[in-house]
């Protein structure tokens, strides 16, 4: 029988039991959702001479404009089209990059895709505060991201990958402008991303990045740098609120015939909700663009990040509940801090060939950590990457066909250092070793429209992976390790295009994760020795729609992945973890995403919008919409069953460290001078487990928020934002243990009531 949290607002049923074998149960909420999914080909009838094909869902609150279909077939002699012009303005035109798409381009692109896929605007994400992943990210479909003190260290995961990491993010591929962010052993650090410098983001969920070199169960997010052709020539920002949190950019940009710069320097700081949880960070994102030749364009990208950022700790469910601002005593005695510097140079040069494109991508990265916790970590890294890459459009049998195949060879090395904490200051040495990571993954991936409306997917990667520890303090003994895995991972798809607008879609897919230096290193042992693990390995199935009539866009996905050797991480001691290989373990789930538009033409109509209606803002303008004002609905829901899989232990508990159900909603008024306001809610409805054992649950909450603001294309604009209205005092995010021991410290609680303006003005 299995045990998990209680109250759970949603069973299998007896009958789902007994139809499907343990590994692979679903949903009632599936059944609901296939239902809908038959039921929207009655659409159609409406549409039925529009183009055979659609684009893909975009995430925003703005009306939902159906961009250009893709591109008829066409003959395997002619070479692709060069894009339209978007046009911003009479004052500054928009010309499409070879090296970095325009947001109408990666629409186009995420529509061959055979699973959940989607673009993130930010134009739509800074109508708000826009200081934290989670406030980029929490209308992404599939992505759950917490943070641990209102900070940018997070819980973020996609169908579970990593979920039990509350820091230094793993389980995901972080790319800036489609080269990766993550260091050679698969680990990535949030500081590295910065939201205001962005232009769009992308998500490709589990298998859907396999043509960005992703092995991993939870995919690739790809953050989009603005260009010289894309920005405003010069913009300024500023936000502050509560906990003293304050927040400035400034930005530029400047484009000729030829070539094309952009800048953006911003600084954050707060001194945070909780005691010893204050946070500094100072970022500088710049990127270069030059014309080689006709059809051959470079782009240089510049990163360097300075962040200092004290840690609070966890504390107990007693602690939280009494006083959430209190940080833990012995992590402040201690000074406990995660403090780095990064310094990152990228390039990519694209080629466009008669019968497609050829790109060569290159990054070296450095970064100095200093790192008091239970030991004082020193580390300097150095990380270097190449990413060559082929795709084709030409027609395959007279039938349209995409193509892209790749090699991504990733090397860092690492010189770790390891001391007594002494009050947060360096006492004698522990440990020294110097770490080596080799990541080499071979990719391809073909969509062949085999009839006009339906395309088969087929894709593999062939994966291998290094991680070599010497040890160099103390010896005796030599504790010098050295680990290394292989790993083939196919994909079949299959994409309907039952409606000029709506698809249908279904996949199978491996995924591959080798452990970083991070789960690899002995938490006792410093430096010295590696933990044996094994890969993590899965098979996942997925289906669903995505799609949009004049009033709904929508993405929605069902998923269940089959886990080999999991890495699950456990909290042995305040800042010591140790990860382990489950035996099997399933994570199954619903992505979904909901965009309704309730009501327009309430109290104005006819006049062109301050904002671009697509919510593209100075990135793409679009026509001016003659709708007028309206009222929309944004709901993000998961739903995470993730378990063991008759576990010797634990038997079918389910996997602690995330809700079952998360619910996100916003409720917007949208008027065409540039208006918008409205309410927001995040749901947890029920309590989810602590630990394997399932005898501790971090309780169910439910946070109410508000924002009003005024949004123009040039000029000013302004919001103001409120978060947790009612101040409830809640978990935001929790360690993750074993057995739970009564009175342990594991809760890391939520950010209280607050208040954050913010000014914007364009030039």
């Amino acid at each position: 029988m299995r045990t998990g949290s209680p109250n759970q607002p949603f069973l299998l049923s007896e009958p789902m039991i007994l139809l499907f074998p343990r590994r692979f149960r679903l949903s009632p909420l599936l059944c609901l959702a296939w239902t809908a999914v038959l039921a929207i080909p009655a659409a159609r009838s409406q549409e039925e001479g529009a183009a055979d094909t659609l684009p893909s869902t975009v995430v925003e609150s703005s009306p939902a404009t159906a961009p250009p279909p893709r591109p008829a077939p066409r003959p395997a002699a002619t070479p692709r089209p060069e894009p339209a012009p978007l046009v911003i303005d009479d004052a500054l035109p928009q010309a499409a990059s070879l090296t970095v798409p325009t947001v109408a381009e990666a629409i186009e692109a995420l529509s061959l895709r055979p699973g959940g896929a989607a673009v993130i605007d930010a134009e739509d994400y800074q109508r708000g505060r826009a200081t934290t992943l989670k406030d980029a990210l929490d209308y992404a479909p599939g992505v759950f991201v917490q943070p641990r003190f209102g900070a940018e260290e997070s819980r973020i995961s996609i169908r579970g990958s990593g979920i039990q990491r509350t820091f230094h993010g793993r389980g995901l591929k972080l790319m800036q402008d489609g080269v990766p962010l993550n260091l050679a052993d698969g680990g990535f650090d949030f500081q590295a991303v910065e939201p205001l410098a962005t232009q769009y983001i992308e998500v490709h969920r589990g298998g859907n990045a396999l043509e960005y070199g992703a092995t991993t169960l939870g995919g690739a997010v790809n953050f989009v740098s603005h260009t010289g052709r894309t920005a405003a020539p010069f913009q300024s920002r500023i936000e502050y609120g509560s906990f003293d949190s304050l927040r400035g950019q400034v930005s530029g940009a400047s484009a000729s015939d030829d070539s094309d710069a952009y800048f953006s320097l911003s600084h954050s700081s707060s001194e945070g909700f909780r005691e010893h949880s204050a946070q500094s960070n100072q970022r500088l994102f710049a990127n270069f663009g030059q014309i080689l030749a006709p059809g051959v364009e470079t782009r240089f990208h510049v990163t360097y990040a300075r962040t200092d950022s004290e840690l609070p700790g966890e504390l107990t469910k007693a602690q939280m509940l009494a006083n959430p601002t209190q940080g833990n005593p012995v992590q402040i005695a201690s000074n406990w801090k995660r403090d780095f510097e990064l310094f990152r140079i990228a390039n990519r040069t694209v080629w466009e060939l008669d019968e497609g494109r050829f790109s060569v991508g290159a990054f070296w990265s450095h970064k100095d950590l200093d790192h008091p916790i239970f030991q004082v970590i020193d580390q300097n890294s150095n990380d270097f990457g190449l990413d060559f890459r082929y795709e084709s459009d030409t027609d395959l049998f007279g039938r349209e066909n995409h193509f892209v195949a790749g090699f991504a060879p990733t090397y860092g090395l690492v010189k770790d250092v390891r001391f007594v904490n002494v009050l947060g200051q360096r006492g004698a040495l522990l440990s020294e070793s110097h770490q080596t990571s080799l990541n080499a993954d071979f990719y391809a991936q073909n969509v062949h429209y085999f009839a006009p409306t339906t395309a088969l997917v087929l894709g593999a990667q062939l994966s291998h992976a290094v991680r070599d520890s010497e040890d160099r303090f103390p010896v005796p003994p030599d504790n010098s390790d050295r680990q290394d895995w292989t790993a083939f991972s196919p994909k079949v798809g299959l994409l309907w295009d039952i409606a000029p607008q709506t698809q249908v879609f279904a996949n199978v897919s491996r995924s591959f994760e080798p452990p970083s230096f991070g789960e690899l290193v002995n938490p006792l042992g410093g430096g010295a020795g590696l933990v044996q693990l094994a890969a993590q390995t899965a098979t996942t199935f997925e289906i669903g729609t995505r799609g949009r009539t004049d009033r709904v866009v929508w993405d929605l996905a069902w998923y269940c992945a089959l886990i080999d050797d999991e890495l699950l991480s456990y909290q042995i001691l305040p800042g010591q973890f140790q990860t382990v290989n489950a035996d099997k373990t399933i994570h199954q789930g619903i992505e979904a995403a909901f965009e309704i538009e309730l009501a327009s033409g309430l109290f104005a109509s006819g006049s062109g919008p301050a904002i671009a209606p697509d919510g593209k803002g100075v990135a793409a303008k679009a026509p001016a919409h003659t709708s007028g004002d309206r009222l929309v609905l944004r709901q993000h829901y998961l739903w995470n069953d993730f378990r063991f899989d008759g576990d010797p232990t634990f038997g079918d508990n389910r996997l602690p460290g995330i809700p079952e159900h998360y619910y996100r909603a916003e409720l917007l008024y949208e008027h065409p001078n540039g208006l918008y306001f409205g309410p927001n809610v995040e749901w947890v409805p029920s309590g989810y487990s602590v630990d394997s054992a399932a005898t501790e649950f971090a309780d169910s909450y439910a946070l109410l928020g508000f924002k009003i603001g005024y949004r123009s294309e040039r000029g000013w604009s302004a919001f103001v934002e409120a978060k947790n209205l009612t101040d409830e005092i809640y978990a935001a995010t929790t360690g993750v243990v074993n057995t739970y021991v009564p009175g342990s410290a594991i809760y890391l609680p939520g950010d209280g009531r607050g208040i954050y303006a913010g000014l914007e003005w364009k030039w």
